[in-house]
């Protein structure tokens, strides 16, 4: 693969696509092309799993830390494979930029994926590609397809208010509902059988045009999980299997009482005794997925910020050990390669920094982060080639946005002497991306906001906030091969087209 290179973030989520939400339907394989007409080698994305509107639809809080996100299916490809007619859908939805409405799209999703599966149910106990993909997946989606099934059943409440015998998972209990709900979870497998199948079509295709799929995963996983209902050994949870510990960070300039965040943190001496099977597991599942994944949180598998479950800020929280480079050593014996880029931001030790050179994982700058506070580490001229540069992530603003409403006069001037001259704000996007691009990093990657110069009402996410999240989309004819231009141009002057 190029040594430089460069590529774009956008999640699918944000495609044009005529259903409600972006999915792997015909605007997605448009994209992966336009992506190969641009010279761009990477399409970056945000976690695939199941959102919920009870959890602000983020896809860093889902039930799972395998399932793929059933909304991210194509109507359009299910009638094209045959497992929908066209009258099925009824007519396109319109695209807003800023409105999507998950909820709605939610209960028509799961309308159509009904009458997909009914259709092709008589058949699925004869079809090879779909037990081939059930027993393959199995470690996973059985768990999966039965907690899903019963939290259904339980009208979405979290798994640890459910009867014991289900929360505690009896084997008796478990047996006589897998045989009630048979239809519901053969109903589940055949939706993630779908999704499979789909992303794997998509995967395929943007390899055959060089476009390099870019993963991220979440270092923790939901209390509210099939992965904790299933393996609560692996997490420090009380007799009634309730955290005794959640994650979070502690207090530092950016708040008082630090980020209580809520995850039940890990049972690191289970992970080692069962030779960290779980996460070799994860590892290989994101890797089947994705050419490469940022690790989010990465400081974490050095040593996480450890909070009583009953404190309700992160104030009384303590630093605990995690044995990262026994982790890390696991994942390289069966992943030779590990091409993972470590989520190295905030506040870094001299072990974390250790932890990623040992093992040759790349980190991340920030070009929004490079005129404040953090100068040293972001500014252009002090990156280092095992970097992936971003303009902003999903978490920042947009760098015109940024620009326009959170530099203060002091980082605007900064930013302007390091330029040499003072943009017109309409120019200020480029000026980013072409700082990013000259970087002596090996890996730039630009979020499409900044890619079309869009501002602060373009934003994917506001930390901290549970609403108005996860909604940007493109509009329709939005990324064309005009849009790409002058980052296209750039790429090659920089040396970073494929």
């Amino acid at each position: 693969m190029k040594t430089r290179a460069c590529g774009i973030l956008l999640h699918p989520t944000s495609l044009p696509s005529r259903y409600g939400v972006g999915d792997m339907g015909p605007e997605a394989y448009r994209f992966a092309e336009l992506l190969a007409e641009a010279g761009m080698l990477y399409w970056q994305m945000l976690p695939l799993g199941p959102t919920s509107p009870a959890l602000g639809n983020s896809p860093y809080a889902g039930f799972t830390a395998f399932a793929g996100n059933p909304l991210l299916i194509s109507p359009a490809a299910l009638v094209s494979d045959g497992f929908l007619r066209q009258d099925d859908l009824g007519d396109p939805w319109p695209v807003h930029r800023n409105a999507l409405d998950y909820a709605a799209v939610e209960r028509d999703r799961g309308r159509i994926l009904t009458i997909a599966f009914e259709r092709a149910r008589s058949g699925l106990d004869a079809d090879p590609e779909f037990k081939a993909y059930c027993r393959k997946s199995a470690y996973w989606l059985d768990d999966w397809a039965l907690f899903t099934s019963l939290k259904d059943s339980y009208g979405g409440k979290p798994w640890s208010q459910w009867a014991e015998g289900h929360r505690f998972r009896d084997s008796k209990a478990l047996d006589e509902w897998r045989e009630k709900a048979a239809r519901e979870i053969l109903a589940e497998k055949f939706t993630q059988y779908l999704f499979h199948k789909q992303w794997a079509e998509l995967r395929d295709y943007c390899r055959s045009n060089e476009v390099h799929l870019f993963g991220d995963m979440p270092i923790y996983v939901a209390h509210d999980s099939a992965d904790v209902w299933a393996h609560p050994n692996l997490f420090k949870l009380d007799a009634d299997r309730n955290p005794l510990y959640v994650a979070g960070v502690p207090p530092d300039y950016f708040s008082a009482t630090g980020q209580r965040w809520g995850n039940p943190v890990y049972n690191w001496r289970a992970h080692r005794e069962s030779g960290f099977s779980w996460w070799l597991s994860r590892i290989g599942h994101v890797l089947d997925r994705f050419d490469m994944a940022r690790v989010d949180h990465f400081r974490g598998f050095v040593g996480y910020w450890e909070i009583p479950a009953e404190e309700e800020t992160a104030i009384k929280g303590r630093w605990v050990d995690s044995p990262g480079v026994e982790l890390f050593t696991a994942m390289a014996r069966r992943f030779p390669s590990l091409p993972i880029v470590a989520e190295d931001l905030g506040v870094i030790t001299s072990e974390v920094r250790e932890l990623r050179q040992l093992f040759s994982l790349p980190g991340m700058r920030i070009i929004q982060f490079a005129f404040g506070k953090e100068w040293p580490k972001h500014v252009p001229h002090l990156h280092t080639s095992d970097s992936v540069v971003y303009t902003g992530t999903h978490d920042n603003n947009t760098f015109r946005g940024w620009y326009r409403t959170e530099a203060g006069d002091k980082e605007r001037c900064t930013f302007h002497e390091y330029l040499g001259h003072a943009p017109a704000e309409e120019r200020v996007h480029l000026e980013g991306i072409r700082l990013a691009m000259s970087s002596v990093a090996d890996t730039v990657i630009v979020p499409m906001q900044d890619v079309l110069g869009l501002d602060e009402s373009c934003r994917m996410n506001r930390p901290s906030t549970l609403s108005g999240n996860w909604e940007w989309r493109l509009l329709p004819d939005e990324a064309a091969t005009d849009s790409f231009a002058e980052m296209a141009r750039m790429a090659r002057f920089f040396d970073r087209a494929g």
